[in-house]
């Protein structure tokens, strides 16, 4: 990289915290949670979608809702469909939200009566506070981000790789973004943003992170050698 490269602005990892939030809001079956569905706050909503991949397992279901429709309410079809949903092909929560009202309102076209969840099974509608600060850890160029990214937390990647894709409203991430405006990588951050946030956890996004820019950096080792 040349001396204007390595003199532009570091990437600067930043760190969530994110503390749960009740909205005091419920639903015992599929009519009620489609009506909260319909009111309750965006923050809601992105906590019960977004939000799930900071989840730190993985469940058969992608989203909260999902989750319990199949789960609680052992409306297998309707789960799937609702777990279909990729959050992140939408550029608002509002967009998200018609998402998730169609497919149950199209459902109850052929199931008008879906059944109640039991006593204690109902859904609790949360909000989620996001607490964000700086991690302390800076990459002025690509060697120095590649060895951030293998270490750094894993709420760090969500915040910079999930929740930047809505923070941004223009579908990209943070690590694309800076490699495209900074590095001036735009295959790289090409490469970087084809990888699908719906399809990984965290750290299957990690990994392939890792691996796209271990060989861009060797790539650049070998053209331009290292020096002693």
């Amino acid at each position: 990289m040349d001396n204007a490269t390595n003199k532009a602005k570091p990437f600067e990892f930043m760190q969530c915290i994110s503390i749960i939030k009740s909205t005091a809001k419920r639903a015992a079956d599929l009519h009620e949670l489609r009506d909260l569905i319909a009111t309750v706050s965006e923050e809601s909503i992105f906590h019960h979608t977004c939000q799930y991949f900071l989840k730190g397992r993985i469940r058969e279901y992608t989203n909260d809702f999902a989750h319990w429709v199949g789960e609680s309410l052992e409306e297998s079809a309707l789960a799937e469909q609702l777990s279909s949903i990729d959050p992140y092909e939408f550029k608002s929560i509002s967009e998200l939200r018609s998402a998730l009202l169609t497919v149950i309102d199209n459902y109850f076209e052929s199931f008008p009566e879906p059944r109640e969840a039991l006593a204690g099974e109902e859904f609790y509608f949360n909000e989620t506070i996001t607490i964000v600060f700086p991690a302390r850890i800076r990459a002025k160029n690509l060697a120095e981000f590649l060895i951030a990214i293998r270490y750094i937390d894993a709420a760090s990647i969500y915040y910079h790789f999930h929740e930047a894709r809505t923070r941004l409203g223009s579908g990209t991430d943070d690590f694309s973004k800076w490699f495209d405006e900074v590095l001036g990588e735009q295959e790289l951050a090409r490469r970087l943003w084809a990888i699908d946030p719906f399809m990984h956890s965290i750290e299957g996004i990690r990994e392939h992170i890792v691996e796209i820019v271990d060989e861009k950096v060797k790539r650049d080792m070998e053209i331009t050698g290292v020096e002693e």
